[in-house]
């Protein structure tokens, strides 16, 4: 499984909002900024890490974006089902997608992908944002 530019930099500008968070919402112009990533790609990355409930966005003058729990709340492999989709490294593995190949039964590389995809998926759910930025788990 590659990740695409909005998995990589979903992570970053998460990262950021954690190194941010006791701080209150950071504009989204700013993490654009810090982070080289075009704000018009940062829009189109945060609505669907809003609608998985991982961040919040405050309007107003002192207004911007902010992690919706704490650090030690959210792993990153959050963040790549709300960016990517299923964590798969082939669509047969996906979640609810069993059923899309004919193969299932008679299939002798399923097995490795079925490792693959749980090992990817334990990996990226053992990290959470407070991992990420150095915080120990008793100040999350």
């Amino acid at each position: 499984m590659k990740l695409s530019a909005k998995g990589e930099y979903g992570v970053r500008a998460m990262v950021m909002l954690a190194l941010c968070y006791d701080d209150g919402p950071v504009p989204l112009r700013e993490i654009a900024e810090k982070e080289n990533i075009s704000y018009q790609f940062l829009e189109q990355i945060f609505l669907p890490l809003r609608r998985a409930g991982l961040i919040d966005s405050v309007r107003g003058p002192k207004g911007g974006y902010a992690l919706a729990r704490a650090p030690g709340e959210i792993k990153v492999g959050d963040i790549i089902r709300a960016l990517e989709g299923p964590i798969a490294p082939v669509d047969c593995v996906s979640e609810g997608k069993s059923d899309r190949c004919g193969r299932t039964e008679a299939c002798l590389t399923r097995g490795i992908w079925e490792k693959l995809r749980d090992r990817m998926s334990q990996l990226l759910d053992e990290i959470t944002l407070a991992d990420v930025i150095g915080l120990s788990a008793d100040s999350t």
